[in-house]
């Protein structure tokens, strides 16, 4: 009876060679005959959970002396167990090493505390959280890339302040004991040295707005623009300041800044897009478990972020059905849709240089009709001539997004590419126009007509202090944009709102419906205006304080507009793919306005009537004329350094470096590929070891009751 009784182990415990049965183990098994060489890493990284678990106490015991206790991801308990073994190992160490211990922790506690102090004094801080509460993570986004603005412009400013008008401001009002340095007169035709500013006589008070929105006339002769700064430099008791260096200086350190500073930001967004974009399943399991934003508390963003979820998931869908029709297609068919995206690309080339054409013909038309008697012109037809290019390209702007919604949909791509494509298109088209203004007033500077320019290398009977006039134009472009931001917000939004809210029973208006908070829109306006800013600082060097107080009033009145005017799109955006998505494409803005800034400073000669540099054929020399004076021994480091001689080794070590990130990369890949498998492989052995646990209690419960 005994003996039927006791159960042997061979009920309980499985076989010897039960584990070789789990699905982990075969796939290893596989990977080994396959793929002898990886041997040693597929056991590394495939072993068992217990195994696992004790080499990780153990790196985390190691670790404890470099990381805090909060960073592991483990429960209280076993935070307090960690706690207890650094306490007992603390008492090993000699005073030294608790002394450095003790004062790393103290550090440490110091940095968390300031960083916590410096959360109350962000700007806007309960703005924008309350925005975050409301309306989710991907609005908040928009507005924490406003603030972004607001303090690089303010950064900006303060760099070109310190650097050019500080030195000015303390000589000027005789705050220092220092004097202006006057340019020294070298040898060139006195009709280059004309700078007819502005004519004296009857002036009416329009002609004080117009100069106040076209930064003419009296807005000449102030800082705000190039043309003021026609000095050498300022004497101080034991050194003289070099103002056209510094000029140029300000310029390479806040373009310097700004590329560093959107880089670092972009970093966090590029590592979870790359994750995110790398397998369509995680996609999924990603918008189910975890898709929903805590941050909201209000019921109608709630009920809008659960439509923005399932349309999101139909999405992806519809993505994987168009996946499925492209494997699917014939070849007949494969070359009928590149056949009309060919056609329609070319028709959206022919509307972009429809635009820039159009740019270009109001640019010449406004420069040439600009100097003509322009005091005997009407009020409007004045600030018509003034505004014609900004007028035209705000025009192409509001139009041709327009085109290209509508063609986008004949394309016959998924629901995500055809945003992002659209985006794209938008954004090339908004910075281009910029570009081509600007070259527009380049070709105008230095063309002469049918003369030459030899007298002064540039077109000085229309542009006697160029710099100072394409300054002007940026000046323009900037309030410009300002008022249309502000026009729209005013006379369509709030309307809108107004007819929508009390004229409900019409059918016409319920279509027309509320204006949406359409993020990416928003975006490129105002990195439309950032990009202005950084090709009109160095020809008006208080644009940045001017951009400063327009993003400023844009954060109240977008914020007005979110709360009272328009609803949020039901196309949300995750705070991390809006972020780094702001960030590229001011990124993309940065090196276009890069280039246009480069050519002007290294290829344009530079005014002779006006500014820092009339002494300089063009704006960098100074740096050669200023590398001239240092000692022998550091202008000879200086020309190694620059020479081929040193950029071609630089550049192959530079080659070196990169390829050895890219395969530790693909090395990186490949792991994080292993550990995936394994987390599929645990949850395949899991799922055999329960139907096992099953089976054998189904069979001990199948036994008949022995008394």
């Amino acid at each position: 009876m005994n003996k039927n009784l006791s159960l042997g182990p061979s009920c309980f415990s499985p076989p010897v060679n039960f584990l070789q049965e789990l699905p982990s183990y075969r796939s290893v098994a596989r990977r080994r005959t396959n793929i002898l060489s990886r041997d040693k890493q597929s056991g590394t990284l495939l072993k068992p959970t217990g195994s696992f678990s004790s080499q990780l106490d153990g790196g985390i015991t190691e670790n404890l002396n470099s990381q805090s206790i909060r960073k592991y991801a483990l429960n209280i308990s076993e935070k307090r167990r960690l706690r207890d073994i650094q306490e007992t190992q603390m008492k090993y160490l000699s005073e030294w090493d608790q002394w450095k211990r003790y004062s790393s922790k103290s550090w440490k506690r110091f940095i968390e505390k300031a960083r916590e102090m410096t959360t109350h004094l962000e700007l806007w801080r309960k703005d924008i959280r309350s925005i975050e509460g409301k309306f989710g993570t991907g609005i908040q986004s928009y507005f924490s890339f406003l603030r972004f603005l607001v303090v690089l412009n303010l950064v900006i400013f303060l760099i070109i302040f310190m650097l050019v008008l500080l030195p000015i401001i303390l000589t000027k009002y005789k705050i220092t004991n220092s004097t202006f340095v006057l340019i020294p007169f070298k040898d060139m035709d006195m009709q280059c040295t004309l700078y007819p500013i502005s004519s004296s006589g009857l002036i009416y008070f329009y002609s004080y707005i117009i100069d106040l929105l076209s930064g003419t006339g009296f807005l000449e002769e102030t800082s705000l623009f190039y043309g003021h700064y026609t000095i050498d430099g300022v004497k101080f008791q034991n050194f003289t300041y070099d103002l056209p260096l510094a000029y140029l200086i300000s310029t390479i350190a806040y373009l310097a800044l700004s590329l560093l500073w959107i880089v670092k930001r972009s970093v966090e967004g590029f590592k979870i897009n790359l994750i995110r974009s790398e397998e369509h399943f995680q996609s999924y399991c990603n918008k189910i478990f975890a898709g929903w934003d805590f941050c909201i508390t209000n019921r109608s963003m709630a009920e809008l972020k659960h439509s923005s979820l399932r349309y999101e998931l139909r999405a992806d869908l519809e993505e994987e059905r168009i996946r499925q029709k492209i494997a699917e297609r014939t070849s007949e068919e494969t070359i009928r849709i590149y056949s009309l995206r060919l056609f329609l690309n070319c028709i959206v080339l022919a509307v972009l240089a429809a635009c820039f054409y159009a740019i270009y013909l109001a640019t010449t038309f406004s420069q040439e009709h600009m100097k003509k008697e322009i005091d005997k012109m009407v009020f409007g037809e004045n600030l018509l001539i003034l505004y014609l290019p900004s007028i035209v390209i705000t025009l192409a702007n509001f139009i041709t997004p327009i085109i290209f919604a509508k063609i986008i949909h004949y394309e016959d791509y998924s629901p995500g590419f055809e945003i992002r494509l659209t985006i794209l298109r938008c954004v090339f088209m908004r910075l281009a126009t910029i570009c081509v203004l600007v070259f527009t007033l380049g070709s105008k500077i230095t063309s002469c007509g049918d003369s030459t320019c030899e007298l002064c290398g540039y077109n000085q009977k229309l542009y006697p202090c160029w710099e100072t006039q394409v300054g002007q134009e940026m000046y323009k472009l900037m309030i410009f944009d300002f008022i249309i931001i502000l026009a729209v917000t005013l006379f369509v939004d709030f309307p809108r709102k107004l007819l929508v809210t009390y004229c409900a029973s019409s059918k016409l208006i319920q279509c027309w419906g509320q204006q949406e908070f359409a993020i990416p829109d928003n975006v490129l306006g105002i990195v439309y205006g950032q990009t202005i800013c950084w090709i009109g600082a160095f020809f008006s060097p208080l644009l940045p304080a001017i951009a400063t107080l327009k993003f400023v009033i844009i954060f109240y009145v977008k914020e007005l507009s979110l709360l009272y005017t328009c609803r949020p799109s039901p196309r949300q955006f995750r705070a991390s793919n809006s972020n780094f998505f702001f960030l590229l494409v001011l990124l993309i803005g940065l090196c276009l306005a890069i280039i246009p800034l480069t050519i002007s400073m290294a290829r344009i000669p530079s005014s002779k009537a006006c500014g820092p540099f009339t002494n300089f054929n063009t704006t960098w020399e100074v740096i050669p004329q200023t590398v001239s004076t240092f000692p022998s021994s550091l202008q000879t480091l200086i020309h190694g350094v620059t020479s081929e001689a040193f950029a071609v080794p630089f550049f192959m070590i530079i080659c070196l470096v990169m390829f050895y990130f890219i395969a530790l990369a693909g090395a990186h890949k490949r792991v994080v590929a292993q550990l995936r498998e394994q987390l599929s492989l645990e949850s395949r052995d899991k799922r055999y070891l329960i139907q096992k646990l099953t089976e054998a209690q189904r069979d001990v419960r199948s036994q008949p009751a022995l008394a």
